[in-house]
C-alpha cells in the first residue's frame, strides 16, 4: 500500500469528527494545515522505515517506499 498525504489528512479530519472536534472550523488550523501534518508522517515513515524479512530467498531488511 502507497503512502497518501492527502488521504492521511482527511482520515485524521474524520477520526477528529468523530470524537466530537471540528478541525476544519473556523478557528481550527484548516485542511492545508492537516495536509502538513500528513506530509510530515507519511515523509518520516518513508525516509526512516525498514521491513524485515526472515526467510526464504528475499530475506533481508528494504527500505519502505
Amino acid at each position: 500500500m502507497a503512502l497518501n498525504s492527502e488521504q492521511l489528512a482527511l482520515d485524521i479530519e474524520a477520526a477528529m469528527k468523530a470524537k466530537g472536534f471540528d478541525p476544519l472550523a473556523n478557528n481550527a488550523a484548516g485542511h492545508e494545515w492537516w495536509l502538513a501534518f500528513a506530509e510530515g508522517i507519511v515523509n518520516h515513515i518513508t525516509q526512516n522505515a525498514d521491513v524485515a524479512v526472515a526467510s526464504g530467498s528475499s530475506a533481508g531488511t528494504y527500505k519502505v517506499t
